[in-house]
């Protein structure tokens, strides 16, 4: 019997990978990938430039404005780093002489003059409509500009004016000592979770719809008959979720060997102005703000917990796919019938990227606990720290309890629905293949 389970595992999965189609399909997201994380890169090559600076020519009018408005368009362009770079220049030409330089070489024109009610206004002029970065950095700038003209105007000593500019320092205090919800809890949530997220979410609706279709396939074709004549229903089942599962498996390690790939590429070929924002985030920095808020020690047990949970995530809606494809008599029938587990994922996807919303609620936490969005919850919630490991052992008894229910009279469904061709009175013998 193993060895017929051997051999139809290995016919299901040479169908799935030795086609033309998943070759051609995997080099297509390679180069998917490879451009998305490239993204610049390939932007420059096509005559884009992430590092070419704009030219701000300032007339100042007012004859006292221009070195503090250039102090302080510098101090805030120096918090974006190389996000956005401009020189600032002082422009002693005519104002005729500064829009040719305008128009000619896409510069812009910035004139700052005195204003009886405002002290200063200003006017900006540009061939295009200016970038929303550059445009605020310039009204920060200015209007700080204006309320140091307005401190001196009225005669305030430069000790007070420094202290009427100084930041005000803010000490976060927190009774909670097991709280993580940081900085870098919010770049892990926000960033690197979705990441992870995403191919998983994807990766259940492909597998979902591969055992529909290659179930009907057989259905169509009448090769049903002859493999359920050989092999008995339960090995046909399990045949087509252990293949199905190491289908997505292989496609999820070839998915993380193609940003491997990518982030190599981008290593070697890329000098912009993104990767040098990336060089001034330290790693030993990093490091040390996870471990001072304990997010590497949790880290260690999170991940095994979530591979786990993704794993008997994918074996539950392998059983339940299969199960509601032996009642379907054709592709467009078992569609129809995906559509809740489709709704289902996309609640708990959507619910795991939008977690620390729900701190302290009990809704999520009682989300955690059903089945199939436990995968996409749970790690989420408890590395948050809003569920401990007693509700991820309760998460973990369900999913089993789910996967046990769904093969214990769902095989009996099955048994019922593979042979079957009509669609006439199909409910009330499923209910009956239930209850014998």
């Amino acid at each position: 019997m193993m060895n017929k389970l051997k051999y139809l595992v290995k016919v299901s999965l040479n169908k799935k990978i030795k086609t033309k189609w998943f070759v051609i399909i995997n080099i297509l997201l390679l180069i998917l990938i490879v451009g998305l994380v490239n993204i610049d890169s390939i932007v420059k090559f096509f005559g884009g430039d992430f590092e070419e600076k704009t030219n701000i020519l300032v007339i100042d009018n007012t004859n006292i404005s221009y070195d503090e408005f250039e102090k302080n368009y510098l101090e805030y362009q120096e918090i974006l780093s190389d996000i956005n770079k401009s020189n600032i220049i002082k422009y002693n030409k005519t104002k005729q002489e500064a829009l040719k330089e305008v128009e000619e070489e896409n510069s812009i024109l910035l004139e700052i003059n005195n204003d009886e009610d405002n002290f200063i206004n200003a006017t900006i002029t540009s061939n295009e409509k200016v970038d929303a970065i550059t445009m605020q950095l310039v009204n920060t700038a200015l209007n700080n500009l204006k309320t140091n003209i307005a401190l001196n105007y009225y005669n305030i000593d430069n000790n007070m004016l420094n202290l009427i500019n100084k930041a005000v320092n803010i000490e976060s205090i927190r009774l909670d000592e097991n709280s993580n919800t940081d900085e870098m809890m919010e770049l892990l949530m926000g960033v690197i979770f979705p990441i992870v997220i995403l191919p998983f979410f994807m990766l259940t609706l492909f597998l979902v719809q591969m055992i529909g279709a290659e179930i009907n396939e057989e259905k169509s074709t009448r090769g049903m008959e002859i493999i359920i004549s050989n092999v008995p229903a339960k090995i046909h089942l399990a045949s087509k979720i252990i293949a199905s599962n190491l289908f997505v498996i292989i496609q999820g390690l070839i998915l993380v060997f193609d940003a491997f790939i990518a982030m190599l590429v981008r290593i070697f070929t890329s000098n912009s102005s993104i990767n040098n924002l990336v060089e001034q985030i330290k790693v030993s920095e990093v490091f040390t703000s996870l471990s001072q808020n304990g997010l590497i020690d949790s880290l260690v047990y999170v991940i095994p917990i979530m591979l786990i949970l993704m794993l008997l995530t994918f074996i539950a809606y392998s059983l339940l796919s299969g199960v509601l494809a032996s009642m379907t008599t054709n592709l467009e029938d078992f569609q129809q019938l995906q559509t809740p587990i489709v709704i289902i994922s996309m609640v708990g996807y959507y619910l795991a990227i939008m977690a620390t919303m729900f701190d302290g609620s009990i809704f999520i936490k009682i989300a955690s606990y059903i089945p199939f969005i436990s995968a996409l919850l749970t790690p989420a919630l408890l590395l948050l720290g809003q569920i401990g490991i007693i509700d991820v052992i309760i998460s973990l008894i369900i999913l089993i309890l789910t996967i046990f229910l769904l093969y214990k009279y769902g095989l009996k469904i099955y048994k019922v629905g593979i042979l079957n061709y009509s669609s006439t009175g199909l409910w009330k013998k499923m209910f009956k293949a239930m209850k014998s």
